[in-house]
């Protein structure tokens, strides 16, 4: 049943990360393989960005696959390559018909070339959009991002392209996946866990973080509301006192 909650629309968030937890604990809740709470979970992918690009998110970051989930056991990673390999395949020509531009951000060297290619394909179809941009986090680590940024800027520093002096936040957070992305305003996580996981660790610095105990294939529009009429009631000071930000 739909519940009757108003946003304001001048308040929505530009840019809104999900950590999509519980798929594995909702499908051992049903006495069902991990694999089906992993397709489940993809049903509530579509349905969040469809709602999140009609009331005018900006920015959709999805924590899909992590860095640590390698090491889960080789058949529910064969799963979950396998759909990400059709959702690849049979959803990228809707969300391009429907303005969304996509991006993947991660360490692509570990995921297999065909893969590799269906991003790359679904990226440059896409790339012009102006609608949502959709963003999957995919073999993903908010510490080997920053490891990385690390040593690309000594490596500019060593070609002399960059001076150590001129580093500053902007300088650094160019060198990040998310270059050119606004940092997020809103973090979501569901199935009750109360952390970030190693996900945007730079980026996540000045977001309002919400938690549901909802499992993330239970998690729906209703849901997404709910977590933005939140936000719309936080006061976001930036560091500064309640006088100042006003």
């Amino acid at each position: 049943m739909a519940i009757n909650i108003t946003v304001d629309n001048l308040k929505i968030p530009k840019h809104i990360a999900i950590i999509m937890d519980g798929n594995g604990r909702w499908a051992k809740s049903r006495g069902l393989p991990r694999i089906a709470g992993h397709r489940e979970g993809a049903k509530s992918v579509r349905k969040i960005i469809k709602k999140s690009s009609k009331i005018g998110v900006e920015y959709l970051t999805l924590y899909s696959f992590s860095i640590e989930n390698w090491k889960r056991s080789d058949s529910e990673i064969s799963g979950l390559m396998g759909l990400l390999r059709r959702y690849l395949k049979s959803e990228i020509v809707e969300l391009h018909g429907n303005n969304v531009r996509f991006k993947v951000i991660g360490v692509r060297d570990n995921l297999d070339n065909d893969i590799v290619r269906l991003i790359e394909d679904a990226e440059n179809m896409t790339e012009r959009n102006t609608g949502l941009t959709l963003i999957l986090a995919l073999s993903y680590g908010g510490r080997q991002e920053i490891v990385a940024a690390v040593r690309n800027i000594a490596k500019s520093a060593e070609l002399g392209l960059i001076k150590s002096a001129a580093v500053d936040a902007d300088v650094f957070a160019a060198y990040l996946d998310t270059a050119g992305i606004p940092d997020p305003d809103l973090l979501i996580r569901t199935s009750g866990e109360q952390r970030i996981s190693n996900f945007l660790l730079w980026q996540l610095a000045y977001a309002e973080l919400y938690f549901t105990n909802k499992f993330w294939p239970e998690f729906n529009e209703d849901d997404l509301i709910m977590a933005i009429e939140n936000f719309q009631n936080r006061d976001r000071r930036f560091g500064a006192t309640a006088n100042d930000s006003k």
